[in-house]
């Protein structure tokens, strides 16, 4: 407010005080987060990953006849039906032993039947899940591509399934005992799913070469 001063000479002199109010203003800025730091979902990323392989498999029997898919174009014994139904003979086999341990994937012998034998090609009977595995890479008499390709779906659902309601991915159990397996070893869920990605994608890539051996067509 104006104060008036009287000074000596009779001059009034005035003098102005300004009071000045500041106003402390506190902003929050927006949180933001980098992609690096957002959630990761690990198993989403490997069902996803997994999805893929099965789709590359899957597309290289895109129009074909159950005859083409049974047949065998080169000098292996493989075909394009017969790969679709092992990778998803496979797979089940996989997520089966996620669920139940190393019971779901036993590799007995009968009795006086040994592995040498079996290597060997000499044993006097084959086990059961030894001559299932071998028509799993072939189309068996009645077999169709669509009905092959119908039961991998059927397959790959059950597995999201199994995957979804595993608590934790790492998660054991105790392999099988077989010759291939190291003895004493362990798989995770997450070594399991690895796996299955790992041979689907490899047996794509087995079914490309056969598809373009087949009619010239590339599924790539």
């Amino acid at each position: 407010m104006p104060v008036n001063d009287i000074t000596a000479k009779g001059q009034v002199t005035v003098t102005t005080t300004t009071t000045s109010t500041t106003t402390a203003s506190t902003t929050t800025a927006p949180t933001t987060t980098r992609p690096d730091e957002r959630p990761h979902d690990e198993r989403a990323d490997l069902l996803a990953e997994l999805a893929v392989a099965r789709a590359a498999l899957i597309r290289t029997t895109h129009g074909l006849s159950d005859e083409q898919a049974g047949a065998r174009p080169t000098v292996s014994e493989l075909c394009l039906g017969g790969l679709i139904k092992h990778v998803a003979s496979a797979e089940e086999g996989w997520l089966r032993f996620v669920v139940e341990g190393p019971s779901a994937m036993s590799y007995e012998l009968p009795d006086g039947v040994t592995w040498a034998d079996i290597e060997a090609g000499t044993a006097r009977e084959y086990p059961q899940w030894l001559l299932d595995h071998q028509n799993s890479f072939r189309m068996l008499p009645g077999e169709t591509l669509a009905g092959i390709v119908e039961r991998y779906e059927q397959v790959a659902a059950r597995s999201e399934e199994i995957i979804a309601a595993v608590p934790d991915l790492s998660a054991t159990h105790p392999l099988p005992e077989a010759p291939w397996n190291e003895p004493g070893g362990v798989y995770s869920v997450r070594r399991v799913l690895l796996h299955v990605i790992a041979e689907t994608t490899q047996h794509a890539g087995h079914a490309d070469i056969l598809r373009e051996t087949l009619d010239g067509q590339k599924s790539t």
